[in-house]
């Protein structure tokens, strides 16, 4: 790929914003908010991707499917760089992706809960109860209860609608 053809950042931008999560395949690399970065250095792209958590396993299958994606364009070099810091939040998912995990089933962490996490626990302790409120992405409900602290996937807590009886994951703030 010669230096004048180089694709535009922003187009690049739109190219990892079609990038699933292989965990939840309704929301982007991009609606995530893992993507940090993106930009030339001469003709190798550099993507700098910061994981949900250090430990995340899908980590390794999302650089593999944001590497294909953007070879399949022809981007013949390519770095990738992991970020650790400042660590990943829920507070970097965009609005569109939140909608996009409500509408899948999935109830979206709560907004701002991550960074003010400290707050969000003096809040629960006034008001005898321990975990957020989470409204219920099946019927819109509040009146839900944690089943397990641990979902589908380790980012996920398992809650239920007591107004519907539905079960759902929630996408637990970090």
């Amino acid at each position: 790929m010669a230096t004048a053809t180089l694709p535009s950042t922003a187009e690049i931008w739109h190219w990892l914003d079609e990038v699933p999560d292989p965990e939840i395949p309704v929301i982007s690399v991009v609606d995530l908010g893992i993507i940090r970065a993106v930009r030339w250095e001469g003709e190798t792209l550099v993507v700098t991707v910061t994981p949900t958590y250090s430990g995340c396993p899908a980590t390794a299958v999302i650089n593999l499917d944001i590497e294909q994606t953007l070879r399949e364009k022809g981007v013949a070099k390519l770095r990738f760089e992991r970020r650790l810091s400042p660590a990943w939040t829920t507070d970097w998912i965009s609005a569109e992706g939140r909608e996009k995990l409500r509408r899948y089933g999935i109830a979206p962490p709560v907004d701002g809960a991550a960074s003010d996490a400290m707050l969000r626990q003096r809040s629960a302790r006034l008001s005898g109860r321990s975990d957020p409120i989470i409204a219920c992405p099946q019927c819109g409900s509040t009146k839900t209860e944690k089943i397990s602290q641990f979902g589908s996937t380790p980012c996920k807590a398992s809650y239920r609608c007591t107004d519907c009886l539905e079960p759902f994951d929630y996408f637990k703030c970090i």
